[in-house]
């Protein structure tokens, strides 16, 4: 078998899909997309399609190697995530051609299903505990939430109180066994971080995520002394070497690398086993789309110390499409008591709808991170 073709299409909302044809016939589905930087992915594929085409689709490990260390510049969102949505492809094709899910390639899976949150609010947290409600009633036993809106690198005891309040009414509504994620997003500096973790202390956190940014991470280090809530970090991290000094460290408890950003399937799995290692979680990133949802879920399957999966269904970023909408068979992401079963059909278990794929690709999108700036005009961390 031979691979003879790569086609990417940017759909709506802010998502970019890949096909990777052979001459068999058998096509896989990827999806290598930073948001915000769709183009620029888009360019960096077709690159690393000048080397695939002609090459046996089977020899995952060889063309990701390739892919990776064949250039001598290595490493970043923008190369990484074309090398995940090009993984996630060349794993569908093999699992299609064996007749397989992924997971049965990858050992076999150790987990029946695994359980999802669902995200509430939008990027200002505010009158967000009926909506926490909601989702609660329709059987999800965790829930994320951003937890502050933009915060200086020391700000107001006003600023801590608003998230405080927040949070403790989301805590009054849904009461003490429902988790909760709450989610800094890297707004938080690590003055107000310590501050933050806290006060929030109290509330029981299923984890506070980018407590600061990832490039802060040093920080961790005193956040920890503040706070008994697990810790959980990852979606800006893109490689096992990424991840390496985080583990080493030791002040994580969750990692959250993205099967769309950090290397594919091949690389979580990998990264995950380094996790298992030191003793650390896995609950993989994941607010794109039906393609990036079901490569996360062959992953979840395999590895022993993922608990908890992110997804994007009526996430506040899904304007104009959601994530069932791109594929046939929609069944194979039906929550039930708070969990997702793990697919079981061959490849990524998922059916894309092509002909809706292309029809939505006329559109397109240019989506754009929202800038914010602080009281004084200084730029904000968003």
């Amino acid at each position: 078998m031979k691979i003879t073709k790569l086609t990417t299409y940017i759909v709506p909302p802010r998502w970019l899909f890949l096909k990777v044809e052979t001459d068999e016939g058998i096509v896989g589905w990827g999806e290598p997309v930073v948001e915000g930087r769709a183009l620029t992915v888009q360019a960096a594929v077709h690159e690393l399609e000048d080397y695939l085409i002609g090459k046996d689709p089977f020899l995952i490990e060889d063309h990701w190697t390739v892919m990776y260390r064949g250039g001598f510049y290595r490493g970043g969102a923008v190369h990484m995530s074309a090398i995940s949505g090009i993984d996630q492809a060349l794993w569908d094709i093999k699992g299609k051609a064996l007749g397989q899910p992924i997971h049965s390639l990858l050992g076999g899976q150790l987990r029946d299903r695994i359980k999802v949150y669902s995200w509430i609010g939008g990027d200002r947290p505010s009158d967000v505990a009926n909506n926490a409600k909601e989702v609660v009633a329709r059987g999800f036993k965790a829930i994320k939430l951003n937890g502050c809106e933009e915060m200086q690198i020391v700000d107001t005891n006003e600023k801590v109180e608003k998230a405080v309040e927040t949070i403790a009414a989301i805590r009054e509504a849904i009461g003490p066994h429902i988790g909760i994620g709450v989610d800094f997003h890297g707004r938080v500096h690590k003055p107000m971080a310590k501050v933050l973790a806290r006060e929030l202390d109290p509330y029981k956190l299923m984890f506070i995520e980018e407590p600061v940014l990832s490039e802060n991470k040093e920080a961790l280090r005193d956040i920890v002394n503040h706070t008994s809530t697990p810790i959980a970090l990852g979606e800006r991290l893109f490689s096992r070497w990424d991840f390496k000094q985080v583990l080493s460290d030791g002040y994580v408890d969750i990692i959250q690398p993205d099967l769309s950003h950090a290397g594919g399937i091949t690389e979580c799995r990998k990264i995950a086993a380094m996790a298992e290692a030191y003793d650390v979680a896995l609950a993989p990133h994941c607010p794109l789309g039906p393609i990036a949802l079901a490569a996360c879920l062959q992953v979840d399957a395999v590895s022993y110390n993922a608990f908890i999966q992110e997804q994007s269904l009526g996430i506040h970023y899904n304007k104009g499409n959601d994530i069932l909408d791109y594929i046939s068979n929609k069944e194979v992401f039906q929550y039930a008591d708070g969990f997702v079963s793990i697919p079981q059909g061959p490849g990524l278990g998922i059916e894309v709808d092509e002909a809706y794929v292309i029809e939505r690709a006329k559109e397109g999108h240019r989506w754009r991170n929202p800038i914010w700036r602080h009281a004084d005009g200084s730029f904000a961390e968003w």
